[in-house]
């Protein structure tokens, strides 16, 4: 017996030149298309972040859950991934405990350090120190959530009588950290309430939650799986949408070769490379399921990690009709397999 597992998509908000309109039209129609998936079943929106990208991936999450959070009533809503040593740590609190407060308590954050160098010098950041910046940074966020006046001196921040006011009514946040080095899991397993990222890193994770004296029974696991969809006619759905989930693989893979050379990623290589539409077509990276096969492909999931939930994306530039009808059938045939 396979236990719950919640399904969701993200939203980057690209714009790429092929299919380009205005952002206005846009943002409004990617925050018609998440109350659509709400009222469809689906029980998450989330929204990443990347900067200085040619297609307008979305540089500001917080305030794009925001307009979620008007939108919604009752899925979670949060970001898959912010880049949590770009932020101060008072203000990011802030900010989210008034989101969260917003939202009615259904902020869920994941985070991690990202892997580009070019975001951190636009930030007047050094991107060879991000780690421990993001170890202080989750420090203090979390001493903040549990209502903590903080006093802080670090080699990256410092505060003095820092505190959340008003923080939301459940207070922290649950946040789960992303990544796959060793050193990442660690982090995960020290600062996170879960681990946001790839199955094949559980056993990893266990070994860290183990070292750290915690249970990994209680290990809580979010997947992202941005190159899945569930259709009927896998050939149709595979010309439909090959264009699209291009955008998206040569966008990460040209993001992920710039600073592969310093192990920014934390894999022995980049998971993604540009490519030809035909190459791509054939490489099997975008991967249609049948219905039936997605089940037993969730399954499958369950049984090798404690997966709780799955997040999809919406793919750049695909019309939203397409994508719900698409999404629709996802919920009619595989979230009830899993309720």
């Amino acid at each position: 017996m396979t236990g719950k597992l919640s399904f969701s998509y993200l939203y980057d908000f690209r714009n790429p030149a092929p299919w380009h309109r205005p952002p206005e039209t846009l943002y409004a129609e990617v925050l018609d298309v998440a109350a659509e998936t709400e009222a469809l079943g689906f029980d998450g929106a989330f929204v990443p972040e990347h900067h200085l990208a040619e297609d307008g991936y979305m540089p500001a999450p917080l305030v794009a859950l925001a307009a979620l959070a008007a939108r919604t009533r009752r899925m979670r809503l949060g970001t898959g991934i912010a880049l949590g040593p770009l932020y101060q740590p008072l203000r990011f609190a802030e900010d989210c405990a008034v989101l969260d407060i917003l939202a009615g308590g259904r902020l869920q954050l994941g985070l991690a350090i990202g892997y580009r160098a070019c975001e951190y010098a636009a930030h007047g950041l050094d991107f060879r120190k991000r780690g421990a910046r993001f170890d202080e940074f989750l420090q203090i966020v979390r001493r903040l959530w549990d209502g903590e006046t903080v006093d802080f001196a670090g080699d990256h921040f410092t505060l003095t009588g820092a505190a959340v006011k008003p923080l939301s009514s459940r207070g922290r946040i649950p946040l789960y950290i992303g990544g796959f080095a060793p050193k990442a899991m660690e982090r995960v397993a020290r600062h996170g309430d879960g681990y946001f990222g790839n199955p094949e890193v559980w056993p990893l994770y266990r070994e860290k939650l183990q070292a750290a004296g915690k249970d990994p029974a209680e290990a809580r696991i979010w997947l992202q799986g941005l190159m899945l969809v569930v259709a009927e006619d896998k050939a149709a759905a595979l010309d439909e949408l090959a264009p699209h989930f291009l955008h998206v693989n040569n966008g990460y893979g040209a993001w992920m070769a710039e600073d592969a050379d310093k192990g920014a990623i934390g894999l022995d290589g980049p998971g993604l490379r540009p490519m030809t539409l035909d190459a791509f077509r054939a490489s099997g990276i975008l991967q249609i399921l049948t219905p039936a096969e997605a089940v037993a492909h969730f399954r499958a999931l369950q049984a090798q990690a404690p997966v709780e939930q799955f997040t999809m994306m919406m793919p750049p530039g695909l019309p939203a009709e397409r994508f719900l009808a698409y999404a629709g059938l996802f919920a009619r045939e595989v979230i009830p397999h899993f309720q």
